[in-house]
């Protein structure tokens, strides 16, 4: 059997809770727990500060002062706004010490006076339950009480905190505790008094140090409950000006600013008796946002669903204010989740429980003044306050999520990363909601530094991270490309152009046969020179123009051959790893029909490899810009002959359907290998998803040629995707893959190649029987293109 050492306890509580506000945090929810009536007060009494008592000990210690001297800088260090009962206590026990030695004794004496007070006015504690539970760490009684309730459905648990160390809090902020409680039937106080210094003997057991609760004095009237936690001999140098940083930022935080001021917990600080004031966000901040997110994530009937409504409000150039509904349904979920690696299971999904969030984000460049708040510099420092996406539980902060130093979201990495807008932790201001009773299995790490890491938290942080990264970004993205850098039509620019010059010219000939004084002359010789600089000025424009639209061709050209070459890359590696582990099973073994049934598996790898590559070169830039004459079916059959080994690897079986009329088109055939491609890619990792929770499904895709007008339709039946999104997988960055494969540009090169082409590439609206989803991508071709 283990022993434990008393220091064991020091160690436990140093490690547990880490920093002042996390003790506050944690004495704060034990008296909610104990169901207070009228909140938390947390009260500082102090009279001497701690870098004055060290200052003043140090002189004292030396002994080369003058005792008189040395009592009155000790009198003048006092706390002239400390509680006039406790300034009149301090000073009477300096003024009797006389000699260095006594002052010495005196200055220990007045510290003590210094002290903690964190009270509510809840159930209270038996002398029974400072001994049972107080006194027991790691008490099961809460964790019970909680289990119990949750398996009963209750929709709230009974308590915040359940595993019994909170206790622990007291010796963060001082050597001393003394625990002045009562339940309203006890007739007088019960109290507890521990010297937290008592267990640093390093020969000291657990067993050898002596508590036990005592009777105390009467309550403050005989109905009266509660507990009063009293801590003295305090850790750290307390100053009403660090208080108020604390209030203004960390107790502001320890529950949701979110809610109304009437539903918030109550939590009320003093120093020195004269209330602090713990600040509350402003709503008007949150109206006057530039964009926002919000969303809640359900279990509808044993299924998850995320909804998220995404609004963008000003991004920086006029546009009207934009709305967006995205919903993903369970398959998009795992998807974008799980994916077929399954590095979570598909019931973390479900067990995650459901919760709300909601961000909203700012421009700070663009916030400015606003009339219930203040000045420009005043909103601003505002919306710095308040900045970072907060986790809460039931109201109450759930540790570090959204301090300043973290980055749980992965938002200052992402923005370093990335060019556009910021969207950096700083930006926001937000929380997402969660509860003990709906997320059972979203539990604390036991030293309170953020969620325990299980399949549920993962999915959690994926949720908030897609939401914010893949969702919010793209969407803004949209919004800038319809709005800040609509396409101009060159062609009718330029006979716009052309018109009005004719017009001008044709209007100052006319005006020079009618001039006939010299400054009339000199007035139309100055209009045609501003005529024929305009002339210029067009012609740059024009040119200009139609650079940026041949650049912005030449990026989509660019990121399309990268999407390939990465593909590819995979392929290679692939067959690389297996053509090795060929030879490496050639070199062991001699057995004929092995080496021909090895050098056959080799021989078919290298084949498919040889078709991918070659495939590959009508993509390269110089031959995705011209347009040449091909049969459209005879592409689709050396494209699939270029997968046969990926398919055979991924049991998909492939049917197509080919007419023995050549279909002959002449468009760019690089972009049409790219439309194809992208579809190819975009179906082995949707039927990987399908095929691993479904044992027994077999991979299909189906693909067919038709004529007038050129036309290609690709199915497979793999996981589909949702109505609602049928529009959303075209544009860019919108992807439903999991993290490690999401890029969102496939379908959207793909669309732009088509659109090149003259063509259409639209996702059919005809639903699936057995998915309720659509599988069917339609390119259509011009009749133009066709050649006879």
């Amino acid at each position: 059997m283990f022993r434990i050492t008393a220091r064991t306890v020091l160690e436990l509580g140093s490690e547990l809770i880490s920093s002042d506000i996390i003790a506050f945090y944690e004495l704060i929810k034990n008296g909610f727990d104990a169901k207070t009536k009228r909140g938390v007060e947390i009260h500082f009494n102090v009279v001497l500060r701690k870098n004055d008592y060290l200052s003043l000990k140090q002189k004292l210690l030396k002994s080369d002062g003058d005792p008189t001297t040395l009592r009155q800088e000790m009198l003048g260090s006092l706390n002239a706004d400390a509680p006039s009962e406790l300034l009149s206590s301090a000073q009477d026990v300096v003024r009797r010490a006389h000699g260095n030695s006594a002052l010495l004794s005196s200055l220990d004496e007045v510290y003590l006076l210094n002290e903690i007070i964190v009270s509510d006015s809840g159930t209270g504690m038996s002398k029974r339950d400072l001994t049972e539970c107080f006194l027991v760490l790691g008490t099961p009684s809460r964790k019970r009480e909680v289990d119990e309730a949750l398996q009963r459905g209750a929709t709230k648990a009974p308590f915040l905190g359940e595993k019994g160390i909170g206790r622990l809090s007291a010796m963060r902020l001082g050597d001393r505790l003394r625990v002045e409680t009562a339940r309203q039937e006890d007739p007088a106080l019960n109290l507890l008094e521990i010297d937290w210094s008592a267990f640093n003997g390093l020969d000291l057991m657990i067993e050898d140090i002596k508590l036990s609760p005592k009777r105390g004095g009467p309550k403050p009237n005989t109905d009266w409950s509660g507990t009063r936690i009293i801590v003295s001999a305090l850790a750290e140098d307390w100053t009403k000006q660090r208080l108020d940083r604390m209030a203004e930022y960390d107790f502001a935080r320890i529950t949701d600013p979110f809610l109304d001021q009437k539903r918030r917990p109550r939590i009320i600080l003093f120093w020195n008796g004269k209330r602090l004031t713990i600040p509350w966000m402003n709503q008007e901040l949150i109206d006057h946002a530039h964009a926002h997110v919000s969303g809640t994530y359900d279990i509808i009937e044993g299924q998850p669903r995320l909804r998220c409504r995404l609004e963008a409000v000003d991004l920086g150039f006029d546009h009207p204010k934009e709305v967006e509904e995205v919903v993903l349904s369970a398959p998009d979920l795992q998807g974008t989740l799980i994916g077929p690696s399954g590095q979570a299971p598909d019931t973390a999904l479900v067990s995650v429980g459901p919760f709300h969030f909601e961000a909203h984000w700012y421009n700070r460049r663009r916030l400015g003044a606003i009339d219930s708040i203040g000045e420009m510099k005043t909103v601003r420092e505002l919306q710095q306050r308040w900045s970072g996406i907060l986790l809460f539980r039931d109201s109450f902060r759930v540790f570090p999520y959204g301090e300043d130093e973290d980055d749980w979201l992965g938002l200052d990495r992402k923005a370093l990363r990335r060019s556009g807008y910021a969207l950096n932790k700083t930006q926001f201001i937000g929380r997402v909601e969660i509860s003990r009773a709906a997320n059972p299995q979203l539990i604390d790490q036991t030293n309170r530094e953020g969620l325990r890491e299980t399949p549920e938290q993962q999915v959690l942080l994926g949720i908030m991270q897609y939401v914010i990264q893949d969702l919010l970004f793209p969407f803004f993205k949209n919004v800038e490309r319809q709005y800040k850098h609509q396409k101009i039509d060159l062609s009718d620019a330029k006979s716009e152009v052309t018109s009005l010059e004719k017009r001008a010219k044709n209007a100052i000939s006319v005006l020079r046969s009618i001039a006939r004084e010299d400054k009339a002359k000199e007035t139309v010789d100055d209009l045609q020179q501003t005529l024929l600089e305009f002339s210029e000025f067009a012609e740059r424009a024009r040119q200009r123009i139609a650079e940026v639209e041949d650049e912005s061709r030449q990026m989509i050209e660019m990121a399309g051959v990268g999407l390939m070459v990465e593909v590819v890359a995979h392929e290679l590696a692939r067959a690389s790893e297996n053509a090795l582990e060929n030879l490496e099973a050639l070199r062991k073994n001699n057995v004929p029909e092995e080496v021909r049934a090895r050098l056959e598996s080799l021989r078919t790898e290298m084949k498919s490899l040889s078709k991918r590559v070659r495939v590959l070169d009508p993509l390269s830039v110089s031959g995705r810009q011209h347009s040449e004459v091909f049969s459209l079916q005879d592409l689709v059959r050396e494209i699939l002959e270029g997968h046969v080994g990926q398919f055979n690897r991924e049991s998909i079986s492939v049917s197509p359907d080919l007419p023995e009329t050549p279909v002959r088109i002449r468009v760019v055939k690089g972009m049409v290998v790219q439309i194809i491609e992208n579809l190819i890619s975009n179906s082995v990792y949707w039927l990987a998803m399908r095929k691993t929770r479904q044992p027994n499904f077999s991979p299909e895709i189906r693909i067919s040629v038709h004529g007038s007008p050129p036309t290609l339709i690709y199915e497979d039946n793999g996981m589909g995707i949702a109505p609602e999104n049928r529009d959303k997988v075209f544009r860019a960055f919108f992807s439903l893959k999991e993290k490690a494969k999401r890029r969102g540009l496939g379908l959207f090169i793909a669309r732009e190649c088509a659109e090149h082409n003259g063509g259409t590439l639209v996702l059919d609206d005809h639903i699936d029987t057995a998915t309720g989803r659509l599988h069917r991508f339609t390119l259509e071709l011009p009749d133009s293109v066709s050649v006879k």
